[in-house]
C-alpha cells in the first residue's frame, strides 16, 4: 500500500487504508442490516398479502402492493440500498459487495424468530462458509482506481472486454426469462435468483458510475452535464425493477433462509468478476492476492454448496435430486404446509410440490 495521502483528500487509516474506503466500510456494513431486515419484512407481507387474496406473487400475484407491511419492508430496502449505493462511490466494488454477508446472518435470525424458519446446522456452517470468504476477499481487496470524470467510467464500460460479458448476461438472463422461468421458477432456486445475481452485477457497475458523478458533482466538478451520466441512471432503474420483480418471486417461493444466502453469493460473485472485467481490478494486484481471493471465491461455493445440502436433509432426498429436472407432477400445488419441518427446506410451506 502506498504510504501517500488518501485519494480525495480523505486522509490513512492503519495499514494504508484510505478515510473514503472507512466511509464506504460503515456505509456498507449498514446497508446489510436493513437489506437484512428487510427480506424477512417483505416475506412476512408476502405471506399476508397471499393469505388474504390466494394468488401468490411467485404465481405471478402482485396483491402484495396492497399490502402495508409488505411497503414497509420495501421502504426498509430503500434505505439500505441508499447506504450501498453511497458506499460505491467511496470504496471499490470488491470491498463493498462481499460485505452483504451480514445480511444473510440478520435473515436467518430473524427468519428463524420471526417466521419459524429453522436453520440446520449445516445452513448455519454454510453461512459461516460464505462470512468466511468474503472476509478473505475484502482483506485482499485493490485499492481504489482513481477517477475524476464520469466519462472515463463509461470509457470503461465501452471496452470489448466488458460488453462482452455485457451482451452475454444479457443473452442469459433472456433464456432464463423467456424459456426456464416458465418451466422450472417454481422448483429450481437458482432460476429467480440467477435473473436477480446477473441483472444485478450490470447494475452495480451502472450505480458506481452514478455514484462517481454524484460524489464529483458535490464536490465541485458537475457531472450531470454529460449524456453518459444519465445513460448510467436509466441502466440502474431498468435492473431495480428487474432484480425487485424477480427477487420477491423468490422469496415468496422459497425459504428465506435458503434465498438469502444463495443470492448473497451468486451476487457477490458475479459483481466482482463484472468489476475485474471492467475497472480492472487484478491488474492492480499481485499473483498473491489474487490466488487469496480465488479462494475466497471457492469458500463462499463451499458454503453454497452446504446450504443445498440442507434441502436433502429436511426433505429426506437422495444427493442426486439436486440436479435433477422436475417431471409434470412437480408443478402440482399441495395446500399441505410444513412450517414446523425441520431443517431449511429449499422451498417455502406454501411451494409446489410432488403429490403423495
Amino acid at each position: 500500500m502506498e504510504s501517500s495521502s488518501s485519494r480525495g483528500g480523505g486522509g490513512r487509516w492503519y495499514t494504508g487504508m484510505s478515510a473514503d474506503n472507512i466511509k464506504g466500510l460503515v456505509l456498507a456494513l449498514s446497508s446489510s442490516l436493513f437489506i437484512g431486515a428487510s427480506f424477512i419484512i417483505k416475506k412476512k407481507g408476502l405471506k399476508k398479502a397471499a393469505s388474504s387474496s390466494g394468488l401468490r406473487a411467485g404465481v405471478g400475484g402482485y396483491s402484495y402492493l396492497y399490502e402495508p407491511l409488505w411497503w414497509v419492508g420495501m421502504i426498509t430496502m430503500v434505505v439500505g440500498e441508499v447506504a450501498n449505493f453511497a458506499a460505491y462511490a467511496f470504496a471499490p466494488a470488491i470491498l463493498v459487495t462481499p460485505l452483504g454477508a451480514l445480511s444473510i446472518i440478520i435473515s436467518a435470525i430473524l427468519a428463524h424468530v420471526m417466521l419459524r424458519e429453522k436453520l440446520h446446522i449445516f445452513g448455519i456452517l454454510g453461512c459461516i462458509l460464505c462470512v468466511v470468504g468474503s472476509t478473505t476477499i475484502v482483506l485482499h481487496a485493490p485499492a481504489e482506481r482513481e477517477i475524476e470524470s464520469v466519462t472515463e467510467v463509461w470509457d470503461l464500460a465501452t471496452e470489448p472486454a466488458f460488453m462482452c460479458y455485457s451482451v452475454v448476461v444479457l443473452a442469459v438472463v433472456a433464456i432464463l426469462v423467456c424459456r426456464l422461468v416458465p418451466l422450472y421458477g417454481q422448483t429450481h432456486v437458482m432460476v429467480y435468483i440467477g435473473v436477480c445475481s446477473l441483472v444485478g452485477s450490470i447494475s452495480v457497475m451502472s450505480v458506481k458510475a452514478l455514484g462517481i458523478a454524484l460524489k464529483l458533482t458535490f464536490c465541485g466538478m458537475n457531472q450531470l452535464i454529460y449524456p453518459q451520466t444519465w445513460a448510467f441512471t436509466l441502466v440502474v432503474l431498468s435492473c431495480i425493477i428487474t432484480q425487485m420483480n424477480y427477487l420477491n418471486k423468490a422469496l415468496d417461493t422459497f425459504n428465506t433462509a435458503v434465498v438469502s444466502p444463495i443470492y448473497y453469493t451468486m451476487f457477490t460473485s458475479l459483481t466482482i468478476l463484472a468489476s475485474v472485467i471492467m475497472f480492472k481490478d487484478w491488474d492492480r494486484q499481485n499473483p498473491t492476492q489474487i490466488v487469496t481471493e480465488t479462494c475466497g471465491f471457492v469458500t463462499i461455493l463451499s458454503g453454497t454448496f452446504l446450504l443445498h445440502k440442507t434441502k436433502d436433509m429436511a426433505d429426506g432426498l437422495s444427493t442426486s435430486s439436486l440436479f435433477r429436472l422436475p417431471t409434470s407432477s412437480s408443478f402440482r400445488f399441495s395446500k399441505q404446509t410444513d412450517e414446523d419441518s425441520e431443517g431449511i427446506p429449499l422451498r417455502s410451506s406454501e411451494s409446489f410440490r410432488s403429490p403423495p
